[in-house]
Order: structure tokens, then sequence, then C-alpha cells
């Protein structure tokens, strides 16, 4: 199996489920993101480059953007990535708290700057 697929299929739930609902926005709205696995975590990369990730971190899951600094969040939505100057994220907890639209309107500024 895949080692990113393991990561995802791995945890307990509710983080997997929150997970596979953000590799699907993912893959969705970015289709040509490369899923790897990278510092033992799911990476996408696009244009071979990094592009987001996704963290499980015991509480929550973390989509994290790699340039996070250069997105626009009117609404403050990010969460600032402890003590790194570009990353941002978008932090769940439960699947419920996962508004696609903001993921997706994330994802599609982060393939612009990219």
């Amino acid at each position: 199996m895949n080692p990113a697929a393991h990561y995802i299929l791995s945890k307990p739930e509710p983080f997997k489920s929150i997970l596979l609902q953000l590799q699907l926005l993912v893959e969705h709205t970015v289709p040509e993101a490369e899923l790897l696995y990278k510092w033992h975590l799911p990476f996408y990369y696009l244009n071979g480059k990094m592009f987001c990730f996704l963290n499980f971190r015991k509480r929550f899951v973390d989509l994290s953007f790699i340039y996070g600094n250069e997105l626009i969040d009117l609404e403050k939505h990010l969460v600032a990535g402890e003590g790194r100057k570009r990353l941002r994220s978008l932090r769940f907890d439960i699947t419920e708290a996962i508004d696609a639209e903001v993921v997706i309107s994330f994802l599609e500024q982060a393939k612009k700057l990219r």
C-alpha cells in the first residue's frame, strides 16, 4: 500500500474521516497534484514543488499550505504555522467543521501561487 494512503487509513476516527474528506477535496480541486509521502506525512506536489500536506496531531487534523502566508484570509480561517514563517493551516477536529467552499477557495488560491 502507498505510504501516504496507509498514513491516512491508519488513523483513528474521526480523524481518518477528516483526512479522507480533505484528500477528496484536494484531489477534486487540484487533480494534477501528486500525492507523495515525505517527512512521514502525505504531501501533495504541484509542478514538482510542495503544495500542501495533511497532518494528524492527536486532537485535530491540519491541511497545511507551504506558502500559506501568501494566501488572502479575510475571515481568519488559517492558523499560523507554530513558529514557521510561511506555513498556514486549516485545522479540523470533527468532519462537520469542514466547510468545502472554504477549503476549495484556499486550494484554488494556493494553486494560482504555484
